[in-house]
């Protein structure tokens, strides 16, 4: 596999409302996230380029992100907990259509912090297509 990588930023309050109300998650609080999309080929499928996919390609993906999520509060965005890790996963599955490359999609809060959710990749069929 070959894989690329690309890392995008937004900022955003958010609370996690399952927790009990003594934990500081619980009151509202934010973070300068860190989102990583990662994007894989076996060789074979590399672009004529020799691209898995064009970094140019992912601009969709930022604007996406700064429409959505930056500057908001995440419990109003998102219709699951907005844990780290189910923010990976929202993503990814928001994602997966648009890039069938998509392998991982990785998601700090802090600079200690990462959640990553691993997807496995689609390999194209014969005629081009992405197969399940």
């Amino acid at each position: 596999m070959v894989s690329i990588s690309k890392q995008f930023h937004f900022s955003a309050s958010h609370v996690l409302d399952k927790l009990p109300s003594w934990h500081q998650c619980a009151r509202m609080h934010g973070h300068n996230y860190i989102v990583v999309m990662e994007l894989s080929a076996h060789p074979d499928e590399l672009t004529e380029a020799g691209f898995v996919r064009d970094y140019a390609d992912l601009d969709r993906f930022k604007t996406w992100l700064d429409d959505t999520l930056d500057h908001r509060h995440l419990n109003d965005v998102m219709p699951i907990s907005t844990s780290a890790e189910n923010i990976a996963l929202w993503i990814s599955s928001r994602w997966t259509d648009e890039y069938p490359e998509l392998t991982a999609v990785w998601v700090s809060e802090t600079p200690r912090t990462w959640a990553v959710y691993r997807v496995e990749p689609r390999r194209p069929d014969r005629a081009g297509a992405a197969s399940d």
